[in-house]
């Protein structure tokens, strides 16, 4: 299990989650941010500090973003576990659901 981020994430990118995470495991895409569940260490640090309350613990996350879970992992089917979003940097690219998205708070 891992945390995930949900779609009040997206359009939104606050960061405060990345600052927090002690192992580097909050990657940046166009949209939104993406926690690598084979990076994620469960400690919870991030979902506090989310100022749009858009980080759950996958067994927590709900049903209408159940989606998330698997969004989140399949967003590094390429990328694999880097070992770290900080010396990666942004990623030019999103999931294909979010990239489909339309603009959010707006």
């Amino acid at each position: 299990m891992a945390y995930v981020i949900a779609l009040p994430c997206v359009d939104v990118k606050d960061k405060a989650c990345v600052e927090e995470c002690p192992v580097d495991c909050i990657y940046e895409g166009n949209r939104t941010l993406y926690i690598n569940p084979e990076e994620c260490v469960d400690c919870g640090a991030c979902e506090p500090v989310c100022p749009t309350q858009a980080i759950f613990y996958e067994d927590d996350l709900p049903s209408e973003w159940s989606q998330f879970a698997a969004i989140n992992a399949e967003f590094f089917a390429d990328l694999g576990s880097p070992g770290g979003a900080a010396a990666l940097g942004p990623i030019d690219r999103d999931h294909p659901f979010v990239a489909a998205l339309p603009p959010q708070g707006e």
